[in-house]
């Protein structure tokens, strides 16, 4: 949405304010969501809050739900199925991986929701309504800066010593959380017009884990098919990651430059579907 500011009527003068729907093909006002980052920061500590809030453990559930993931990988797929896992040893080539797919799967999930979820906020005062799905993609960081610890612990305990390449860790963190904003913008505005997508999200979380190299490595798949295999971009998020962190010394390459693609396409086509719909958020919800 478009704003023309004011509201007030000052020295004989009226100001009005006007809100209209986006034109063009320049679907986000960047500078309107920054103007609204407080709200922002409100919004996300509010998630936060509210998810831990009257749980007998509190935020540990950060660190239960990837660690016990972990091990049953370890124990059916790296034990039992005897999974390659490049050297690595399992379990920490497997929790490394868990760590930004939870917080792709942690946002992705709220994300879409988000809009449902604040429907007295929507229907009752003007703001960007795309403050709404980024405050619930970052409420996922905390989850992962404290589950994180625990992956500085087994590379510890494995001496697992990473290169050069761990200074371009955060950029994979940046990349999941903007695949999941980019995923998560799509859906959330479906969501308003169609409830029946929060029964698909969990089909399409499930089938999208088992897509992408977290259990096991993408050297698995041949290497004609590997950069169609980054169609998925948590394939070259995740991939990334274990680079960036674990010290492996092949980078993923064009894995990497087709997932980054496909982010950007999907990023971009995502702001201007909930550019579109969000004139008709407050009617539908």
């Amino acid at each position: 949405m478009s704003t023309i500011v004011a509201g007030c009527e000052e020295a004989g003068t009226e100001h009005e304010v006007i809100i209209q729907p986006t034109h063009g093909w320049i679907p986000v006002n960047l500078r309107e969501v920054w103007e609204y980052r407080e709200l922002l920061y409100f919004l996300t500590w509010r998630d936060i809050k509210v998810r831990y809030k009257q749980t007998m453990i509190g935020a540990a559930w950060a660190i239960i739900q990837p660690f016990f993931m972990m091990v049953v990988f370890s124990l059916f797929l790296g034990h039992l199925a005897k999974i390659q896992s490049d050297g690595i040893p399992y379990p920490i080539f497997v929790y490394s991986a868990l760590l930004p797919w939870q917080l792709f799967a942690h946002a992705l999930a709220e994300s879409s929701n988000s809009l449902v979820a604040n429907e007295r906020l929507i229907t009752k005062v003007y703001f960007p309504r795309l403050v709404i799905p980024i405050a619930a993609v970052c409420g996922g960081l905390v989850d992962f800066a404290i589950s994180f610890v625990v992956l500085l612990g087994l590379m510890v305990y494995y001496a697992v010593v990473p290169g050069v390449a761990i200074v371009t860790l955060p950029l994979f963190v940046l990349l999941a959380v903007l695949t999941a904003l980019a995923v998560g913008l799509w859906l959330s505005a479906l969501n308003v017009q169609y409830r029946d997508v929060r029964y698909t999200l969990g089909f399409l979380t499930q089938f999208w884990l088992f897509a992408t190299p977290v259990a096991y490595p993408s050297s698995l798949v041949p290497e004609t098919w590997r950069a169609l295999y980054g169609l998925n971009p948590m394939a070259g998020v995740v991939e990334g990651f274990r680079w960036a962190l674990l010290g492996k010394a092949e980078g993923p390459g064009p894995l990497l430059v087709v997932s980054v693609t496909v982010l950007v396409l999907v990023l971009i086509g995502g702001a201007h579907y909930f550019a579109r719909m969000e004139d008709r958020f407050a009617d539908l919800v």
